[in-house]
């Protein structure tokens, strides 16, 4: 029987929902940083993407990481109230289950510090094995959410991962 550490079976991506990244127009800061916070805890992160700000595309991504059994896809961009953002509707599309208690926790810890968070509309969710978090588009922001959810993350990750293990 092969012995695999946590590193090796919490493989994440991420992936920054921005029109202007996409496009070459600004450079990513978000994404990277939240890449460096995953991997500071413990989580191996194999991809960082970068794609515009349409719900299909960003559904059609989620969708293939959960069929490649990524356990983490964390978000970027995409949460606020301008009309192409479509983030938390492109994971609305994907999960099976919510996840809310990750997705108020952010949003109370960032409330503390912006009345802004109450803009925010990002979800938390379930597919399959793969756990899916919308973070702000802004490295304050992916670094302030990460920082109230890591401490739990692991845990619910390695919960999640165990489902498939007690069905096979």
């Amino acid at each position: 029987m092969e012995v695999r550490s946590d590193r090796e079976e919490l493989r994440a991506v991420v992936v920054t929902v921005s029109d202007r990244s996409a496009a070459g127009q600004r450079e990513d800061l978000s994404g990277p940083e939240a890449a460096r916070l995953l991997e500071d805890a413990g989580i191996s992160v194999i991809r960082v993407d970068v794609v515009p700000d349409e719900q299909e595309p960003v559904e059609d991504l989620l969708r293939t990481y959960v069929r490649d059994d990524i356990s983490l896809v964390v978000t970027t961009g995409g949460t606020g109230f301008a009309p192409r953002d479509v983030t938390p509707e492109a994971t609305l599309g994907v999960i099976e289950r919510r996840a809310d208690g990750l997705a108020e926790a952010m949003r109370s810890a960032s409330l503390a510090k912006t009345r802004f968070a109450m803009l925010s509309r990002a979800v938390c969710g379930i597919a399959r094995r793969t756990l899916i978090v919308n973070l702000p588009g802004s490295p304050k922001g992916v670094r302030e959410c990460l920082e109230v959810i890591l401490p739990v993350l692991l845990h619910g990750l390695r919960l999640l991962r165990e489902e498939r293990d007690d069905q096979h």
